[in-house]
């Protein structure tokens, strides 16, 4: 893991689930998947939006050529934990269809402008993953 993403894991717990700099005004959610290949336990600290009860985040990868290792990890394993806040809760992860995703993925924008530019820096079509709580 970076060490810019270790950092904003420890800030997101240290301060109930809020970090500053960059992501001062984001809501942010920690993301834990289990590894595709390695099956170990992996922590991404992702900006997200809401559709309703879901929750929504962006495979940017910030505009690269490929996908995330966490999209991969939710592929093999769809069965997620979600920390938002100081609550803590397991997800099933399913990929957001064409409408859904550009209405989504404009919704983000909005929120977040530097969302736009990734999508412009690569050829893929940069998914929506929906996060919907497993009662």
């Amino acid at each position: 893991m970076s060490d810019f993403n270790q950092q904003i894991i420890e800030e997101f717990h240290a301060n109930g689930g809020k970090v500053g700099g960059y992501f001062q005004n984001a809501k942010m959610l920690l993301l834990t998947t289990t590894g595709a290949k390695s099956g170990k336990q992996r922590v991404s600290p992702l900006v997200y939006t809401t559709d309703d009860e879901r929750l929504v985040i962006i495979a940017s990868k910030g505009g690269a050529p490929t996908n995330p290792d966490w999209y991969h990890n939710l592929q093999a394993n769809p069965v997620a934990t979600v920390e938002v806040g100081t609550e803590k809760y397991q997800v099933r992860a399913s990929v957001a269809g064409p409408e859904d995703r550009d209405r989504l993925y404009a919704k983000m924008v909005e929120i977040m402008p530097g969302f736009a530019e990734y999508q412009q820096k690569t050829t893929r079509k940069i998914p929506v993953v929906l996060l919907d709580r497993i009662a």
